[in-house]
């Protein structure tokens, strides 16, 4: 890092010592101890009887040697497992950055539930932002786990940060996504293979996302591409129903998408209606007799008692799955609720440069 001051440029220099002292730390109290045991095993005249007072004795400075390398070892893999969990969750928040509690005139949450232990990012993606077309939304599913997945997921999040501003129409958002998708498909590929000097033939063969990109326009309307995801739920006094019925496109990645793509119109969201997206790991979750989990009547029960905020939505819902898993599941689980306050909606940011919405007390993206 680099400070000005008085106009001439000043190099910080490193801060090595407690990095340093740390190191020593960490090889010299191995060190201190076994030359502790090694001393008394062939200084001490104690240790050379046979007697039992001497092997009490002998036994008792061995086992105090391995306790106390036992504690340290377990020591320095607690502080490592607690910078893991550091760099894990400064990773999410920029992958799955904050949502606002509001955009525009719509109330948002948005939670994980993740399938491993400690683990705190994964494949789903997900986010909102209010733009001059309107709030735009993507939930997305890319296939499996681990770092390939988080890359996937981070390459095509990067993208609708991006398009989202700056197209005008939904298909061409997807189009972004898809194209996005495909260079780091095949710039991965290169990086696997870096030998054979060429592109692959056909570097997303095996791999693709589901991706559901929404637009909710000034006046409530509802516009929506499907590549392969689950259609949300929309809550509204009628009860639960399933946003459309209309066939989804294929994944992206496999197939290349159609050269006239337009979005489907699904209605409107009307004053106090929500609308509940969701990773596909929500309606695969079971139970220890093999049942799938019933998202519908959970959220049917999420909103018996009126009024009902998306907060409170998601608690509902993911205690409910915690309970049908006893409390493990299977896959990775990501919801979305958008409810359209029954007041009078803000007016859409124009200027792209303060499109999305900054709340004075944002809400930490939560994570499960």
């Amino acid at each position: 890092m680099i400070r000005i001051k008085a106009g001439v440029p000043h190099r910080r220099r490193p801060r090595t010592s407690s990095r340093s002292s740390r190191c020593a730390l960490t090889l010299g109290l191995p060190t201190v101890w076994g030359a502790v045991a090694v001393s008394y095993k062939f200084g001490c005249p104690l240790a050379e009887q046979s007697g039992l007072g001497a092997r009490i004795v002998t036994s008792a400075v061995f086992f105090a040697v391995g306790t106390g390398l036992i504690l340290h070892v377990r020591g320095a893999l607690l502080r490592e497992l607690r910078q893991a969990r550091k760099v894990a969750g400064a990773a999410q928040s920029v992958l799955l950055r904050p949502l606002p509690p509001r955009l525009a005139g719509l109330n948002v949450a948005a939670a994980q539930l993740s399938a491993d232990q400690g683990a705190a990012i994964g494949g789903d993606l997900y986010e909102a932002v209010a733009t001059e077309h309107g709030v735009r939304v993507v939930m997305g599913d890319a296939r499996g786990h681990g770092l390939a997945a988080i890359g996937t997921a981070a390459a095509v999040l990067g993208s609708f940060r991006e398009a989202a501003h700056d197209e005008p129409e939904l298909g061409r958002v997807l189009g972004r996504l898809d194209r996005a998708l495909a260079r780091h498909l095949r710039e991965r590929a290169r990086a696997e293979h870096p030998s054979s000097g060429q592109d692959p033939d056909s570097p997303v063969a095996e791999e693709f996302v589901t991706l559901l990109l929404l637009e909710i326009t000034a006046d409530g309307e509802v516009r929506a591409v499907n590549c392969g995801h689950p259609w949300p739920y929309l809550i509204n006094g009628a009860g639960v129903d399933t946003l459309s019925g209309a066939d989804p496109l294929p994944p992206l990645g496999p197939f290349p998408l159609p050269p006239d793509l337009a979005a489907t119109h699904c209605g409107y969201l009307r004053p106090d209606d929500s609308l509940v997206l969701f990773t596909d790991g929500a309606e695969d979750a079971r139970d220890a007799r093999g049942r799938f989990f019933s998202l519908p009547q959970a959220l049917a029960r999420a909103v018996r008692d009126r009024p009902v905020s998306p907060q409170s939505i998601l608690g509902t819902v993911f205690t409910a799955l915690l309970d049908h898993t006893n409390g493990r599941p299977t896959d990775d689980i990501a919801l979305l609720v958008l409810n359209n306050e029954p007041a009078q909606r803000h007016a859409l940011l124009g200027a792209r440069s303060t499109a999305r919405a900054t709340p004075t007390h944002p809400r930490p993206t939560t994570h499960i």
